[in-house]
């Protein structure tokens, strides 16, 4: 067998790994459209980067048919491969969104690295006890009634770690949507977008399948970036989040 050969022979496992790989991320972890307002497209591409280049190209290097030692050159490279495949996807994992939490005006999408084990075994429910394997799960963050928790949370949120971090604050979405649709704004509140943008907005009311008039909307705040979320005027359900600036 030549090297070119058992490199390519490399090459198509490692994009069968890369597709596994990919399925799992678009389909269940990263549900669109959070892939990229998550920070996992900058993952992905040194995940699989490092996944299809690595071991085919030190295959292509090292191989040589009836090379002494060969076996071992080959065994050491998919060590080598296997481990950083799996460094990889542990960040990926530890950085997956969790929970979509709505708090005062605005819905967070929370990672899995922003919430402590101590806090989450706090949650107020089973549900918010676990971290979700299957995208975010929704709720509401609940301002605490005593005077003393709120300067906690108040304080800590100064400090970069705000409520919805906090499990044990967590309600359901439906308590939470009243407080919620008094801070949306119709669609005509929406910044000055460009065509592109305009495109999206259109796909999401269409998707949604609403009319113009029964939407609002809020910010949605991400790891890298902030989305728009469409809501139901009357219910407050969520409805559809679309890359939007919610803020220009």
């Amino acid at each position: 067998m030549s090297r070119w050969k058992a490199a390519g022979i490399h090459l198509l496992i490692s994009c069968g790994l890369g597709v596994i790989v990919g399925a799992l991320l678009f389909g269940v972890w990263y549900p669109p459209p959070y892939f990229h307002a998550a920070g996992a497209d900058v993952l992905v591409v040194l995940l699989v980067g490092v996944d299809l280049t690595l071991g085919p190209l030190l295959t292509l290097v090292v191989f040589k048919s009836g090379k002494k030692g060969l076996k071992l050159d080959l065994a050491l490279i998919a060590i080598m491969q296997t481990t950083a495949l799996i460094y990889g996807m542990s960040v990926v994992l530890r950085s997956r969104p969790v929970f979509l939490v709505a708090a005062v005006d605005r819905f967070v999408l929370v990672s899995a690295s922003e919430i402590d084990d101590a806090d989450l075994s706090k949650g107020s429910k089973p549900e918010f006890q676990s971290l979700s394997w299957t995208g975010p799960r929704l709720a509401g963050a609940q301002i605490p009634g005593t005077w003393q928790e709120r300067n906690k949370v108040l304080f800590s949120a100064t400090a970069g770690k705000d409520i919805d971090e906090y499990p044990q604050y967590y309600v359901d979405y439906s308590a939470a949507a009243e407080g919620l649709l008094k801070k949306a704004k119709p669609l005509d509140q929406l910044p000055d977008r460009d065509p592109q943008a305009d495109k999206r907005l259109a796909t999401a009311i269409r998707d949604s399948g609403q009319p113009e008039a029964q939407l609002v909307w809020v910010p949605l705040v991400a790891r890298k970036e902030s989305l728009v979320m469409l809501l139901d005027r009357d219910s407050g359900k969520p409805l559809r989040a679309v890359e939007l600036n919610p803020w220009r």
